[in-house]
């Protein structure tokens, strides 16, 4: 069995003063008198077997019971369940757990070359009211908000920067199952008019890292967590974007606009993908993919 979890530090916390979370062992179980060990000769052979048979189907159900129960093995989202623990992330993991200061991107740039991401500002956890467009909050109303997390990273050169997001919603489920065929089959996560906002901090190398400067983004809503992870790039000298391109398509081999020429593509695709592993990680094995 794992040990309890350590609680994190106040400091490194989105949220602070939370009730402490109860610490459940598991004792083994109390049994009354030992069973008499005689053979119970008048059992015939065929009741015998019978008997150990029920003994050992019960032994089975319960052991894989308790199993369940120990790993949090569900998928029905009830409390216990890994998509129920995904769920409370935003106000029991330290900042630098979800968002590191810094993300090494092996293979994650143009060709294949490495990246190394700088955080540059984190946002308090917040609702999402001023988040997202108009359009975009309205996609994402079925499954609701609970709670939002974001950052902004700049690549080595600071001249590239990307605010990376993690939407807790309120959502079931059944509820992200829907919305991620939404986006699947209608490919919204393409659509100019869905791109998340920036995080702009005065004093960084986003300062300038307006909504007009927007230029490739990815988004991704997860169906074994109640999270939507997105990500949204652009240059760090405030230049505007007329025709932003979605990471998926700005990737691609022979992509000639110029986001996908500058590697903003990668930039918002391999920052929101390792955001989005380090979520999983965090949650436990319940809700990481199978490889």
């Amino acid at each position: 069995m794992s040990p309890a979890p350590v609680s994190p530090d106040p400091v490194l916390s989105w949220s602070t003063g939370g009730a402490a979370r109860p610490v459940v062992s598991f004792g083994e179980p109390e049994y009354g008198q030992r069973p008499r060990t005689r053979t119970l000769a008048w059992l015939r052979p065929r009741t015998a077997a019978a008997a150990a048979c029920l003994v050992l189907g019960l032994g089975l159900i319960g052991g894989a019971v308790t199993g369940s129960w120990l790993t949090g093995d569900g998928s029905d989202g009830k409390p216990g369940t890994g998509f129920s623990a995904a769920g409370t992330l935003w106000h029991s993991v330290p900042v630098d757990r979800l968002f590191p200061p810094t993300v090494q991107g092996t293979g994650a740039g143009p060709g294949g070359a490495d990246r190394t991401w700088t955080r540059i500002a984190v946002a308090p956890d917040s609702g999402c009211a001023d988040a997202f467009d108009p359009l975009l909050r309205k996609v994402l109303a079925p499954v609701g908000c609970r709670r939002l997390l974001r950052a902004t990273y700049t690549d080595a050169t600071q001249s590239h920067v990307t605010t990376v997001g993690l939407l807790f919603t309120k959502g079931d489920p059944a509820a992200m199952s829907a919305l991620a065929a939404r986006f699947r089959d209608e490919h919204l996560d393409r659509r100019a008019d869905l791109m998340p906002r920036p995080y702009a901090a005065k004093g960084t190398a986003a300062a300038r890292f307006g909504d007009g400067q927007r230029a490739t983004w990815t988004v991704s809503v997860l169906t074994d967590a109640p999270v939507v992870a997105y990500a949204v790039s652009g240059w760090a000298d405030g230049r505007t974007v007329d025709s932003p391109q979605a990471a998926a398509d700005a990737v691609r081999s022979g992509a000639g606009s110029a986001p996908a020429q500058a590697g903003l593509g990668q930039e918002a695709q391999g920052l929101a993908d390792r955001v989005e592993r380090r979520l999983r990680q965090t949650a436990g094995p319940a809700t990481e993919s199978p490889s």
